[in-house]
């Protein structure tokens, strides 16, 4: 059953953009990841947090510190208890079923925003009006790290068109792109910035990312968790492929978002969904066009 923290929930307020946080075990890492959203230079947003945590997050004093910070500033915030664990893919579709505004921002509970990413992120989703525009989570612990055989990148300089892409493709290759700090190291030798930014085509983008929302759901969302057995991997991965089927995607440079380097939290990764759910059996279901 999910609950809510009367203490930290407010559902009451649609705003544009629902930023969406699934988090587990990582209050901490939670809160940091709140505090980048507490200067936003983009307002009209409100915050949703699934945790399946034995421990409640929303008890930790640094999450409840930072809340009231952000409730202060006017952002709604609601924290919900999302028990028993049924997976990535159901705790992401939980999310989706409580998001009400145009665009729903997917956030890791590891990350961290540039103060203008959500603006930049909703600028850049309205320009191009596709099903999704992310921004790769860059390892700045990797700064010294160059690997020029992984950063090849193709702009995009026209409109975003749908494009199927599966792990037998060559194009799956792309995600190379954002491993360690390849996007930062890309940016910079191009001289991309904010004024100059650029999008790209992507196979995914794991960590932040900016939905249609409508698109997303159209797309089936995360439905598919019904699937795949609660442990599992790549959940972010299908729903983008769907999407990027039907609406097309793609990616943000400069990215602007960071990753605070934790070990992962799903460790059994044997069951990956974009290798086990196939694109076309859901076409055949009316899920995509065929």
């Amino acid at each position: 059953m999910a609950q809510a923290s009367d203490a930290v929930a407010d559902d009451a307020e649609r705003r544009r953009v629902d930023v969406l946080i699934p988090t587990y075990r990582r209050p901490t890492a939670l809160a940091v990841t709140l505090t980048s959203l507490v200067g936003q230079t983009f307002r009209d947003f409100r915050v949703v947090v699934s945790d399946q945590g034995e421990a409640p997050a929303c008890e930790a004093p640094e999450v409840r510190a930072v809340v009231r910070v952000l409730r202060a500033r006017g952002v709604p915030v609601a924290i919900h208890r999302h028990l028993p664990p049924r997976g990535m893919a159901e705790q992401r579709q939980f999310l989706l079923d409580r998001a009400r505004g145009a665009y729903a921002l997917f956030v890791d509970d590891d990350v961290i925003l540039e103060p203008d990413l959500v603006e930049r992120l909703v600028g850049a989703l309205a320009r191009h009006h596709c099903g999704f525009v992310g921004s790769a989570v860059i390892g700045l612990s990797y700064v010294d790290d160059v690997r020029p055989h992984q950063q090849a990148i193709e702009f995009i300089d026209g409109e975003v068109t749908p494009e199927s892409i599966t792990p037998d493709m060559r194009e799956w290759q792309r995600h190379h792109l954002h491993s360690a700090a390849n996007l930062h190291h890309v940016a910079t030798r191009l001289g991309l910035t904010r004024e100059r930014e650029r999008i790209y085509r992507v196979a995914w983008v794991g960590g932040c990312v900016l939905y249609d929302t409508a698109k997303l759901r159209e797309s089936g969302g995360f439905q598919f968790w019904r699937e795949l057995p609660a442990e599992h991997c790549g959940e972010d991965v299908f729903a983008q492929q769907r999407v990027m089927a039907r609406f097309g995607g793609c990616g943000l440079i400069p990215s602007g978002a960071y990753h605070q380097e934790l070990p992962t939290t799903l460790p059994k990764r044997d069951v990956d969904a974009p290798k086990v759910l196939s694109l076309a059996s859901l076409a055949r279901e009316g899920t995509l066009p065929a």
